[in-house]
């Protein structure tokens, strides 16, 4: 049985409790912010939280295993990339399904990417921002099955635009 229960103080959100358990994540709903060169994950800390990238010298990260339990991760890019930056799934196991929405850097235009069977790996580089992460990029993860990861990418993007998809984890 759930119970609501409010949270006591300050910025923090009501949560539920299941099983009479609640994660430090249910408290609390500030912004997690990374600025360090990678970042594992984990449903404690990251999971239905923003979770900032501050590092524009490129940031690699790692999404815990998808076991299907519907944790969404959502990362807003505040420093514009200017090297390698990646988001990965844990192992070759899983993989990636979704679309990557990027403005064109010549007209008012918008092209769009699809990820494509055994895609795990999103490039937030390319070559320069060729496949977005640019400032106010915006990408959601979420868990939805054992093996899949739904994926939704909005960004800006330089150069000749290409897709932020591929399948890199072996």
């Amino acid at each position: 049985m759930s119970q609501v229960a409010l949270a006591p103080q300050g910025n923090k959100r009501p949560f539920v409790l299941r099983k009479g358990i609640a994660s430090a994540a249910d408290l609390d709903s500030k912004p997690v912010t990374v600025t360090s060169s990678t970042v594992t994950l984990n449903p404690q800390t990251h999971a239905g939280r923003l979770v900032i990238l501050n590092r524009a010298a490129g940031i690699a990260v790692t999404l815990p295993a998808a076991t299907g339990t519907g944790d969404t991760y959502r990362l807003h890019v505040l420093a514009a990339f200017t090297g390698a930056s990646t988001i990965k799934v844990a192992s070759a196991s899983d993989e990636m399904q979704g679309n990557a929405v990027l403005f064109a850097d010549s007209g008012a235009t918008v092209v769009g990417f699809s990820a494509v069977d055994n895609d795990d790996t999103i490039d937030m580089f390319g070559t320069s921002n060729s496949t977005g992460g640019l400032l106010g990029a915006y990408y959601e993860l979420q868990d939805i099955a054992s093996g899949f990861w739904r994926v939704a990418i909005v960004s800006d993007a330089g150069g000749t635009e290409a897709t932020p998809f591929s399948a890199t984890v072996s």
